[in-house]
């Protein structure tokens, strides 16, 4: 599992950590079961503190990707099927509404819109 933080991104570090670790297990790059790195060992790979790791940890577990284990350590959850498609419903609502307010702001009209979207639609089929 590769992450990759930015100083001069706008999300703090513990969302940028959360968000990878989220995509990589909805992606099935993380897959059922799997071990995660310690909080620590993640922490000294990052380069980021503790505190950080753990609230990730502490997040991901309260949403329900992983579970952690006293003296064991965290692992990738069951793969809970409508937590995992809900998760993926908003990624795609974030870019819609992302290129709605793009095409809003470029004086697009809906249905200008709705003409691209069944034009990448039919590219896609081809």
């Amino acid at each position: 599992m590769k992450i990759i933080i930015s100083n001069a991104s706008d999300p703090p570090i513990y969302q940028q950590i959360k968000d990878q670790i989220k995509d990589a297990i909805i992606r099935g790059e993380l897959s059922e079961g799997e071990m995660l790195p310690s909080i620590r060992a993640l922490a000294n790979d990052l380069r980021v503190s503790v505190l950080t790791t753990r609230r990730v940890y502490d997040e991901l577990e309260s949403e329900g990707f992983i579970t952690t284990k006293a003296g064991k350590g965290s692992f990738v959850a069951k793969e809970n099927f409508e937590l995992l498609m809900e998760s993926k419903r908003h990624m795609v609502e974030v870019k819609l509404t992302e290129a709605w307010k793009t095409a809003r702001s470029l004086g697009i009209s809906k249905s200008e819109l709705y003409a691209m979207m069944d034009l990448l639609f039919e590219e896609e089929e081809e």
